[in-house]
């Protein structure tokens, strides 16, 4: 019973800030008027705003932030760790490194699509670097050293196209589209993250009885009947799918994927595979709000939504840090 109330509270405060993020913005129009030009809209100019403009903002809010939700749960799960994050095996660091590359040899400027699908194709290049980094019997702690080792290799390479960038406009850019961001996005972006965001949810939830195996540990697991080799596998794709269609389409944004599950995991008893879906649905609800916050707190200026998660984030989680701790004294 406490299940099914805990999920439908999660559903319904998704539905609510969904439905904030189609009426929230700089035009002054009304709740009621915006939903009817949206749903039954005679092709004018509000009709134009709400399905091009605002739809496809609360679409990709709700898309990035139940990836990076799920793929947190996922991450953690697997590594049998709260502290552990989706970005770790590197995936979110290689798709930044494409959509740098992207701006600065001027692809993305010349093909609307290039900056997302050199992305794509960033984070799918360093899912089979790390995989073959960590070889296909390899364990959990050479899986994290691969990422880890990615992670940095792709963030010096960042560092490096800044510092060589004759061009200080695409420099700008770079710096703006790495803040992340749902603005000025169409729904475009968002047939771009769907199959790939899709196929990776499938993927990690297929893991739940796995990854609830691993909580008694890699021989319960294996004695159970669980492949290990290939839930890291599946693990790995999906994670990849799932952080690669996000960072495509919205920039890097923190703390979503690591914060989320932590918060939600006392809430369905500490089960990873029941976490997966609470998280999936909490990382929507954060991702949400963060955007309607963006849109509110200050209207005049483009604040960014990885900025903003990430001063909301860090403190949240050094918060549930210093309390865990006070608890196991």
């Amino acid at each position: 019973m406490r299940g099914r109330v805990f999920f439908s509270g999660l559903i319904l405060a998704v539905l609510v800030l969904f439905t904030v993020s189609l009426v929230i913005g700089p035009a002054q129009i009304g709740p009621m008027e915006s939903l009817r030009s949206l749903i039954a809209g005679d092709g004018g100019p509000l009709t134009l705003v709400m399905r091009e403009i605002r739809l496809p903002r609360a679409l990709l809010a709700l898309l990035v932030g139940g990836s990076l939700g799920l793929a947190g749960a996922a991450m953690q799960g697997y590594l049998r760790n709260p502290l552990a994050d989706p970005g770790l095996i590197g995936v979110s660091g290689s798709a930044a490194l494409g959509a740098v590359l992207a701006i600065q040899t001027g692809f993305a400027a010349g093909f609307a699509l290039g900056l997302p699908l050199a992305a794509l194709a960033g984070a799918l290049a360093g899912v089979f670097v790390v995989l073959a980094l960590a070889g296909p019997r390899g364990t959990s702690l050479t899986l994290i050293l691969a990422g880890i080792a990615i992670s940095s290799l792709t963030g010096a390479l960042i560092s490096l196209v800044l510092n060589l960038s004759p061009n200080p406009f695409a420099a700008n850019e770079i710096v703006f589209w790495m803040m992340g961001s749902l603005a000025d996005r169409s729904m475009t972006h968002v047939w771009i993250a769907l199959p790939f965001a899709l196929l990776g949810a499938v993927l990690l939830a297929s893991l739940r009885r796995g990854l609830d195996a691993l909580t008694l540990g890699e021989d319960s697991a294996a004695a159970m009947g669980i492949g290990l080799s290939r839930l890291r596998l599946t693990l790995v794709f999906g994670t990849a799918c799932v952080i690669g269609a996000s960072t495509a389409v919205a920039g890097s944004i923190g703390f979503v994927g690591l914060v989320v599950p932590h918060i939600l995991r006392r809430w369905v008893d500490a089960r990873p595979g029941r976490l997966l879906g609470a998280s999936a649905l909490g990382g929507a609800a954060m991702v949400l709000a963060a955007d309607i916050a963006v849109r509110i707190v200050v209207p005049s200026k483009d604040l960014k939504l990885g900025v903003l998660t990430a001063l909301v984030g860090a403190p949240l989680f050094l918060h549930m840090i210093y309390r865990t701790r006070r608890e196991g004294l």
